[in-house]
């Protein structure tokens, strides 16, 4: 049942960050032992409903009484200023904010891009890049590396490059916007300008493609529009603004957080080693983990819905912390355990409904060959680091660390 939250969570403003890369915050903890629903402050001192549970996390991402739109009145954006909503609802809206079949209709022609199947056909591509990185790492002759630059970073950006037909020597530019966007801590200022520059950019891609297609995401999808009649233009650009900023750094900050997660569990690494076969397990398990992106999954209400033992009226935001949910331990006995062989799949790290992850396919291959490959290739990798000397993002949107030296 929903209950009022007491004591010092009352005046508790969300979400909170994580001082532990290997611990929600206890203030998660106590929140869902108090209700898994339940109104909280929001930094900025609006209220909205924070969702803790897993069972009420799903029920609410797979309800259509919930929105996406986050121009609606009541989204609970978090840390967005005036100017930067005004800048957001006059662009064209994103897929990750569309409703029911605008939502479906535009997310469908891109689907089969991502399949399992077509994505295979990628694996050796992939393999290859992975590859060239750990060479290059390998080839500097000082047994020591910052991971997030050599390896974390430049492999989901070459991979979601070559996808979309983006020149990879762009990478800079886009890397460096996408991380202020991301930011928290970023003015408001600083996160327009990165929101304009990005979609300038990505404009700019499009109409090159429109121009001078070639074998790639974007080009397919403008041939298959042309052919139909249908060519839309700001349409593309936001499904590239989405794919290209999301494409890479999420990946980018699991990698290194996958990194330290078996670098710190030696017995868990072990596992993999021996037999790579558990390694999708594994990269399941530490998607549960870390659960980057917590608060990314928020929605408002559009009618009133009982849910959970709470009456939760239109117009009213919910945040469901997908962080908070994979850390259930009414649905995963000792969540605090990284334990590979949980089988944990059914996790929330990348959502649940008609908006899950569209790239999680090619998220999960990529995590496969990255972890199966460097932990092969150089068997006595370690942190050159004490953990807690490590630089973690505690202020963005995507939970990871800014810098990973390692040594072997």
């Amino acid at each position: 049942m929903t209950k009022s939250i007491v004591g010092e969570l009352a005046d508790l403003e969300l979400p909170v960050e994580r001082g532990c890369p290997f611990a929600t915050p206890a203030e998660y903890e106590q929140l869902r032992e108090q209700a898994p629903i339940s109104t909280v402050r929001l930094a900025g001192g609006t209220e909205a409903w924070w969702v803790a549970g897993y069972e009420e996390a799903r029920a609410i991402l797979a309800d259509r009484r919930f929105s996406s739109d986050r121009r609606k009145d009541g989204f609970p954006l978090l840390n967005l200023d005036a100017a930067t909503m005004r800048q957001l609802r006059s662009q064209p809206q994103l897929m990750l904010g569309m409703d029911g079949e605008e939502h479906a209709a535009t997310r469908r022609p891109v689907i089969s891009e991502f399949t399992v199947k077509r994505l295979g056909a990628l694996r050796p591509r992939i393999q290859e890049i992975v590859d060239q990185f750990i060479d290059d790492m390998l080839a500097n002759g000082q047994r020591s590396a910052d991971l997030v630059q050599a390896l974390s970073l430049p492999v989901p950006s070459l991979v979601i490059c070559q996808l979309l037909g983006a020149p990879y020597s762009d990478h800079d530019y886009f890397q460096s916007r996408t991380a202020v966007a991301v930011r928290r801590s970023s003015s408001p200022e600083e996160r327009q300008r990165a929101f304009l520059e990005l979609r300038a950019y990505i404009d700019e891609l499009i109409t090159r493609k429109e121009s001078e297609p070639g074998d790639d995401l974007f080009s397919r999808q403008i041939a298959r529009q042309r052919q139909e009649g249908t060519l839309d233009h700001a349409g593309l650009v936001s499904l590239a603004f989405l794919l290209l900023t999301a494409g890479h750094e999420t990946t980018a900050n699991m990698i290194s957080l996958g990194v330290i997660g078996l670098l710190k569990h030696p017995e868990q690494l072990a596992m993999i080693t021996a037999d790579p076969d558990k390694t999708p397990m594994a990269v399941e398990e530490l998607l549960r983990y870390f659960t980057i992106a917590d608060t990314v999954t928020s929605r408002v209400a559009i009618e009133d819905v009982q849910i959970g033992g709470a009456s939760i009226k239109a117009g009213q935001g919910v945040i469901v912390s997908s962080l908070s949910a994979g850390w259930d331990p009414a649905v995963f006995t000792d969540p605090a355990e990284l334990d590979i062989e949980r089988g944990a799949r059914h996790h929330l790290a990348f959502g649940f409904g008609p908006h899950q992850c569209l790239g999680q396919n090619l998220a999960r291959m990529e995590l496969q060959v990255v972890f199966d490959t460097l932990f092969r290739r150089i068997p006595t990798l370690r942190l050159a680091v004490p953990v807690e000397d490590l630089p973690f993002k505690k202020d963005a949107i995507i939970y990871g660390v800014e810098e990973l030296p390692v040594t072997w």
